[in-house]
């Protein structure tokens, strides 16, 4: 079966929660949706919530993964994770990034605390 672009999405999300929790993470919830926006892995490492980006570039003509995640991107991390905590109490967070040139677990660059609220 050939990639495309959408399946090569889910494998990164799946390969970045692997690697995650072989880092002590533990999974919380895939892909939640809400009004505001979809966040790829909510895990909690210790007793802290993380929200984390996947993002997937094999190809760095429009910008490398670390910058296609733009403000306004940002900006419906923070709300979408906002109605999470609301949802399911409020308690510490960050949000963290992972990013990949290719779907293979040699390729992943994991930025803890990406950016803040």
């Amino acid at each position: 079966m050939k990639i495309n672009e959408n399946n090569a999405g889910l494998a990164a999300e799946k390969l970045a929660a692997n690697y995650l929790i072989a880092h002590g993470l533990k999974m919380l919830e895939k892909n939640y949706h809400c009004r505001f926006g979809e966040i790829d892995l909510i895990m909690i490492d210790n007793k802290t919530i993380v929200f984390i980006e996947v993002r997937l570039r094999t190809n760095d003509k429009f910008g490398c993964a670390a910058n296609s995640i733009t403000s306004i991107k940002q900006q419906k991390i923070i709300s979408t994770a906002q109605h999470y905590l609301q949802q399911h109490g409020d308690c510490p967070c960050r949000f963290d990034a992972i990013l990949m040139n290719k779907v293979d677990a040699n390729h992943i660059e994991w930025i803890r605390n990406a950016f803040d609220t």
